[in-house]
């Protein structure tokens, strides 16, 4: 439940201020949206926040019972098109939804030991069918990693137009005071080592 805060307003025409009750909550988005089209079921991932990968689970399950099961279905969009990001652990969790096996993403800072690697664990929700990433100057971040990995493991084709190219590990750091930071202190890479900010995720040719 959320909390009720009460401001007080002056509006022209009225004698005297009067009060306002507001309620502030947690407005939860739908990250996922799922539908068919034809005999291909569409996923519409608008962002990348806890939900995304439950919902990406049980749109797609719901989709494939209500087409009569796996073998009704002839491919599965992910339309990541103006999906700005969000979190890399779903990001990451969204990709391996979808691999086998190999490499999700790495980072590399100025030193080598800083660097990291996700790497994909078995099982693929679509059971092999063929997948298509749809994405645009609006995917950024998240969509990127998910659209480079599908891409460089050729599980997806990818189309559209360039995306966006943000490819930078920004931390916060905390200065004296209250004042803070962000910092730029590495970068993604595609399972082949491509850069975002270089490659800006080309569709597939």
């Amino acid at each position: 439940m959320g909390s009720e805060i009460i401001i007080t307003l002056v509006r022209e025409g009225e004698p005297e201020p009067f009060d306002v009750s507001i309620i502030r909550d947690t407005i939860k988005l739908t990250a996922v949206r799922a539908r068919t089209e034809g005999e291909t079921v569409v996923m519409r991932i608008t962002t990348f926040n806890d939900q995304t990968t439950p919902n990406l689970e049980s749109g797609l399950a719901e989709q494939i019972e209500a087409a009569g099961g796996i073998d009704n279905v002839n491919g599965i969009v992910l339309d990541l098109r103006n999906n700005p990001g969000g979190l890399l652990t779903q990001a990451i969790r969204v990709s391996d939804a979808f691999l086998e096996k190999g490499e999700i993403v790495s980072t590399r800072g100025r030193k080598a030991e800083d660097g990291e690697r996700y790497n994909a664990t078995p099982g693929d929700l679509a059971m092999g069918k063929p997948l298509v990433v749809l994405i645009n100057g609006g995917s950024a971040s998240a969509s990127e990693i998910v659209a480079g990995a599908l891409q460089d493991h050729r599980r997806a084709i990818v189309v559209g137009t360039k995306s966006f190219g943000k490819g930078s590990v920004q931390t916060v750091m905390p200065l004296r005071g209250d004042g803070a930071m962000r910092l730029t202190t590495a970068r993604y890479y595609t399972p082949s080592g491509r850069s975002f900010r270089r490659w800006v995720c080309p569709p597939t040719s």
